[in-house]
């Protein structure tokens, strides 16, 4: 175990240009430091799809879609013949009820979605008996137990309401205003956004100056916000207001020097950026399909459900038999194709993962010949140019589309996940549910690099150099949380999680 605490930084959303040029500018200061003293990775790849709850959850986890079951933003809940939604925008949450909405990414994302038996960081560290704490961030999951918070007049009214249930979180949890595990006087508005960073930063100052934690998740999702507003190209505002909530930190514990040497420092962004010039309404494409609706009615008639997710989409085959599914998702796919705002379209087929492109198609299954970057086995057949890959002394090699191969496998085997994947071409966003879209403002959620690849950056931790791996992914920070701590990897899938909670 190191013998400083660790903090994890998550700055939602933050593209390396933005963060450097943040750090040019001299809008960041702390952040210069700890990439001055620590590792600095410029292309860290996100889960796929690229959007914060598969990405969170692949944070939180160290695992992929595949594994910890969070498929989307927005997805289709088979058991239930209905839509989750998670808050892609306002208008998205009451399309598909505000109630309902609440209640899955406050409560069912951790309690039922998260897969069961994949723990999280949290988790690990709760059980391993060090003090954990985090601030608002999706993925919460611990071993203690928390009721909703009646601190403020504001909670009261939230906590008699839609939020009266307890969770199970870190040692210290605080969500917006509706869980608190202690009072500091901070505040959030329920989790406004433009509010969240002061809330997160006053939080952490606080608990940095009571040497509460062991390890602490600091989410910062304010940029992410910024971001689709006003465009990547904004994002050193943003930043800046990011930096800022470190620099309380600091204060809080005497000073920047004193802050570091008391903790060792992770700092990573769960996706990019893209500009969006092409907002495209994506139910165009199944103009002759029977599409269920959120909230809708006509089981026995619709055909499929269409999860919408920023630059993502997922087509779920409602009815048929294997034959006909299979028919039916090609046709699917070949209809999304004909929008110019769809670059890939994935599906499974006859023992393979299919990716078809514009007329061309590349089919590739685990083990083979060929080899990652990540040292995983492929075999391979098609036309590469689908993913712009190419195969350079038996290495395959998709620098268009970071980590593609295994991140669309692990996207397309979540059991969550719909029977067609679809990612957008760069500048292109799918409208909603809600009939809502980043116009003039940046947007993520594809396979390519422009919104796939995120900053990562540690200091006083981990290894020396980011030449350790070939390719960072968001999937690696989980194990360098738990290393830092000397843990080993988790306990395998099944094994009983009930006795390590703690009331």
């Amino acid at each position: 175990m190191g013998t400083r605490g660790l903090i994890l930084v998550v700055i939602d959303g933050m593209r390396p240009a933005s963060l450097e040029r943040a750090i040019a500018d001299g809008a960041a200061p702390v952040l210069a430091r700890l990439v001055g003293e620590g590792v600095y990775v410029n292309d860290c790849v996100a889960a796929f799809p690229s959007v914060t709850p598969v990405c969170a959850a692949t944070i939180a986890t160290g695992v992929g879609p595949d594994k910890h079951r969070i498929p989307s933003m927005n997805w289709y809940l088979r058991s239930e013949r209905r839509y989750v939604e998670y808050g892609s925008s306002f208008a998205a949450s009451r399309r598909n009820g505000i109630a309902q909405t609440l209640n899955d990414t406050v409560y069912a994302m951790n309690r039922d979605h998260l897969a069961p038996d994949t723990p999280t960081i949290f988790e690990s560290l709760d059980d391993a008996g060090f003090r954990t704490a985090g601030t608002t961030y999706l993925m919460y999951r611990g071993r203690h137990r928390h009721e909703p918070s009646r601190e403020s007049r504001l909670a009261r009214v939230a906590t008699s309401t839609l939020f009266r249930d307890a969770v199970l979180g870190p040692k210290d949890l605080f969500y917006a205003d509706i869980f608190a595990s202690r009072r500091t006087g901070c505040r959030s508005q329920l989790g406004l956004a433009g509010q969240r960073d002061q809330h997160s930063g006053c939080v952490g100052s606080a608990l940095v100056a009571d040497d509460a934690f062991d390890f602490m998740l600091l989410s910062l999702p304010d940029n992410d916000v910024w971001s689709h507003k006003h465009g990547p190209d904004a994002q050193p505002d943003s930043i800046a207001v990011a930096d800022a909530q470190l620099q309380r930190l600091a204060d809080a514990a005497g000073g920047v020097n004193a802050l570091l040497d008391r903790y060792a420092f992770i700092v990573a962004a769960d996706h990019g950026h893209d500009q969006v010039t092409n907002p495209t309404n994506l139910l165009d494409a199944f103009e002759d399909w029977t599409v269920r609706s959120p909230r809708g009615r006509g089981f026995e008639t619709e055909e499929i459900a269409v999860g919408l997710a920023q630059r993502s989409a997922m087509v779920y085959l409602l009815g048929g038999s294997e034959v006909e599914r299979s028919a039916t998702a090609e046709r699917a796919a070949g209809d999304a194709l004909r929008s110019s705002a769809v670059d890939l379209a994935m599906l499974r087929g006859d023992g393979e993962t299919r990716v078809l492109r514009a007329g061309r198609e590349l089919r590739f299954a685990a083990g083979g010949d060929l080899v990652d970057i990540h040292g995983r086995s492929w075999s391979v057949d098609g036309d590469l140019g689908v993913l712009g890959a190419r195969i350079e002394g038996g290495l395959l090699l998709t620098p268009d589309y970071p980590n593609a191969l295994q991140r669309i496998d692990s996207a397309l085997a979540c059991p969550n996940s719909g029977d067609v994947l679809l990612s957008a071409t760069p500048g292109a966003e799918f409208i909603d549910w809600g009939g809502a879209a980043h116009i003039g403002g940046g947007s993520h959620g594809s396979l390519h690099r422009c919104d796939s690849h995120g900053a990562l950056l540690w200091c006083g931790t981990g290894p020396d150099s980011r030449e350790s791996k070939a390719e960072w992914t968001i999937a690696d920070i989980a194990g360098m949380v738990r290393g830092h701590f000397g843990l080993s990897q988790p306990p395998p899938p099944g094994q009983s999680q009930v006795a390590g909670i703690r009331v």
